[in-house]
């Protein structure tokens, strides 16, 4: 009959734990029963502080396990060899033991005695002068008894955090070395067995770290209680450290009696103690850091064989529960194996259905990147117009107006950069500006422009200013001028014969900021309880009836959230269906030093004298912005010639002298790039400014190579497009 291949690779898996659960032979227990032996004769050498003795111990013990290839006795050898030879100072011994420890408990995956030699190695990094290499040890180890509940792992862990906060403590980080600190001592009061030797460490380290951060009521008190420890369980190392300790926090106290009584006895105790004809007493501070994490016990023959024995019965109930196991993996195999084929077709179609979204992200970059362009390019010419306009001497009637469409070409400016760029916005790239401004202005500003689409819907705009708010106020106006007329603009909407309360109220104010209250409240359609935990959604209206009625993307609303998240505030709104809504937000701005010197808007710093006269090329295929780019030059007494496209520039500037360059990006035949990298080829000098409608944040890098000096993106504001003119021709030294 034919064996399933299956089934037999489980049989022979079960073989093979079948001798793994065998026991060891007769003569291979009584070598480990011989090797346990060894260890202990060692520890107990440690405890009398015969080291001579115990290194010999335990050198024997770590033969005898690498004759019997037994790599867990040889570890713990070295673990041993590793202390003691540290504790004695000499550190080039100690090495070359605890990484051969680390390696052999790495390969046993056993973490407890892992977690020690990470801890030890720490310590001889540290004594070597590398603390900082130290850290990654004691952070290893930190992971490794985290995860342990034992009562050992506790005293290990607190032990970890010790010298870690030894290390922060050296390189002056008191704040992060007590916190540490700290952490050892709680751990140490929650175990159940005295660790007096480590718990007074740790005292010691907490007063001398209070000491430095000049908190001297706890750094005397831990140092009290590190000296009666010390005392109390003879540990003369501690106890002079101790001493040394109460005298240093003494003295800071100004307390110099006792301060010099205890320097006294610390100088009568460390030469009575470490004196050269007393080795006894450093033996017995040696045996003490020794012996404070080992327990002879661990080392006892008898109790080893006893807890093979358990290893043992484990070792048949873990075999056991393997072949019950096994049975079942094999019932299951099947199912695993359609389950399988599922998933590979489903996978299929996942990578499928994830080339498909790549390909609509790709379109949806390109068109953002074209419906950007084609919108900044028209909003040029109205700003620039606007700009014209207003410095003809017009009317106040008229210059009333023109600021009105000066402030809605802004809004509409900001409008296509942080919204039609949804790239930037969803990736959170929109940056908050903090400037000085006038908020009453710019409310007046909103409503002014807001006023005639609400007169047209029979509808009222009431305005409640708190007049206690300062004139002056730093934040994001733009942003705040976007939020209003997003809220208005849809109060507005769904409000017909009714009212729109907007209403600004200062909460509170001290002498750096103020925090504002701000409402925007309509007698209109209102939102139903179900709608209103998603209206903040994108393309997210009140119904499909509401958006045949009333029209609109449904972004607005998005807007609002994610611009008052920049400026870590948030929207709320109660409304109930049939009588309106109400929306209002909180915001914090700063303070204005001096109402009377501080500009609403940004300064620039330009001498227009120095720009007369100064002959510009303007390269643009668009003739209206010919025009307007030309007029503006032409009104501060520039000259200015035109080239339709790149290669009438190139060979204009080939052949005739300009002070500098502005140049489109987007033209018919070369761009302004190629146009750009073509006149650096004869001229270096000359400044190169990109004047460009498309989006630069993300290729900002590209211009500068290409041989741009700067970058004007339009539309811009006319200070600023001056500005960057001037910089150019002062860098170049065109002018002084």
């Amino acid at each position: 009959m034919l064996i399933d291949r299956k089934l037999l690779v489980v049989l022979l898996l079960l073989l093979s734990f079948v001798g793994f659960g065998q026991k060891p032979s007769r003569a291979e227990n009584a070598q480990n029963i011989q090797i346990d032996s060894l260890l202990l004769k060692g520890v107990i050498a440690m405890d009398r502080a015969n080291f001579d003795e115990a290194i010999a111990n335990i050198k024997k013990a770590e033969a005898l396990s690498l004759e019997s290839k037994n790599s867990s006795n040889e570890a713990i050898s070295n673990q041993l060899l590793t202390k003691i030879y540290y504790e004695l100072g000499q550190y080039e011994l100690a090495g070359p033991y605890i990484l051969n420890a680390i390696k052999l408990h790495q390969e046993l995956q056993e973490l407890n005695n892992l977690g020690q030699d990470y801890i030890i190695y720490s310590q001889i990094l540290i004594k070597t002068g590398n603390s900082e290499k130290a850290l990654p040890f004691l952070e290893n180890a930190e992971i490794i008894y985290q995860n342990q509940r034992d009562e050992n792992s506790r005293v290990q862990l607190a032990t970890t955090y010790l010298y870690e906060g030894n290390i922060y403590q050296e390189l002056k980080q008191d704040e992060e070395a007590l916190t540490r600190f700290q952490e050892a001592e709680a751990l140490l009061k929650k175990t159940q067995s005295k660790n007096n030797y480590l718990l007074c460490r740790v005292y010691l380290q907490e007063g001398k770290t209070n000491l430095q951060l000049g908190q001297l009521d706890p750094a005397l008190e831990y140092a009290t209680s590190a000296h009666e420890i010390s005392l109390n369980n003879n540990y003369p190392q501690l106890e002079v450290d101790a001493l040394n300790l109460l005298s240093k926090v003494h003295s800071e106290r100004k307390e110099y009696e006792e301060a010099f009584s205890f320097l006294s006895l610390y100088n009568q105790k460390r030469l009575t103690y470490f004196g050269d004809a007393n080795n006894n007493v450093k033996n017995t501070a040696i045996r003490n850091a020794l012996l404070a994490n080992i327990n002879a016990d661990d080392y006892d023959p008898g109790k080893r064989v006893q807890a093979n024995k358990i290893t043992t019965v484990l070792i048949i109930a873990l075999f056991t529960i393997l072949c019950l196991l096994a049975l079942s993996l094999y019932k299951n195999n099947n199912l695993r194996a359609k389950a399988n084929e599922l998933l590979q077709a489903k996978n299929a179609e996942l990578m499928i259905a994830k080339e498909n979204a790549e390909k609509a992200s790709v379109v949806k970059a390109q068109f953002l990147s074209t419906i950007t362009h084609e919108l900044r390019t028209p909003m040029y010419a109205v700003t620039g117009l606007t700009h014209l306009l207003l410095s003809e001497n017009p009317t106040e009637e008229q210059k009333k107006h023109l600021d009105s469409l000066k402030f809605s070409g802004e809004y509409l400016l900001s409008l296509i950069n942080n919204i039609l760029d949804l790239n930037k916005l969803e990736a959170d790239k929109v940056e908050v500006e903090q400037a000085t401004f006038n908020l009453r202005k710019r409310v007046d500003d909103v409503l002014f422009a807001l006023e005639r689409s609400a007169q047209e819907k029979g509808n009222k705009l009431t305005l409640e200013y708190d007049e206690e708010i300062p004139e002056q106020i730093i934040g994001d106006p733009l942003m705040i001028s976007q939020i209003l007329i997003n809220l208005i603009g849809n109060g507005n909407k769904f409000t017909r014969d009714g009212d729109i309360f907007i209403r600004i109220k200062q909460l509170s104010r001290n002498d750096t900021q103020t925090y504002l209250h701000f409402e925007v409240e309509d007698t209109g359609e209102g939102i139903s309880k179900k709608k209103q935990k998603d209206i903040f959604q994108n393309f997210t209206q009140g119904s499909v009836q509401i958006n045949r009625k009333f029209g609109g993307t449904g972004l607005g609303l998005s807007i609002v959230k994610r611009l008052l998240s920049l400026q870590k505030s948030k929207i709320e709104l109660e409304s109930t269906l049939g009588k309106g809504s109400k929306f209002f937000f909180d915001i914090k701005y700063g303070l204005a030093k001096s109402k009377a010197n501080e500009p609403e808007e940004r300064v620039y710093n330009i001498d227009y004298e120095a720009l007369k006269g100064r002959k510009l090329l303007v390269v643009e295929d668009n003739k209206i912005n010919q025009m307007i780019t030309r007029k503006i030059l032409e009104k501060n007494e520039m000259k200015c010639e035109v080239a339709d496209n790149g290669e009438i520039a190139i060979e204009k500037v080939r052949f005739e002298p300009f002070d500098l360059v502005l140049m489109d990006i987007h033209m018919p035949g070369i761009s302004g790039i190629e146009a750009t990298q073509k006149i650096r080829e004869f001229n270096k000098d000359l400044p190169i400014l990109a004047l460009t409608a498309v989006t630069i944040d993300e290729n900002i890098d590209d211009f500068y190579l290409a041989g741009f000096n700067d970058i004007i993106p339009k539309p811009y504001k006319v200070e600023e497009f001056f500005f960057k003119i001037h910089n150019a021709l002062k860098r170049k030294n065109v002018i002084l």
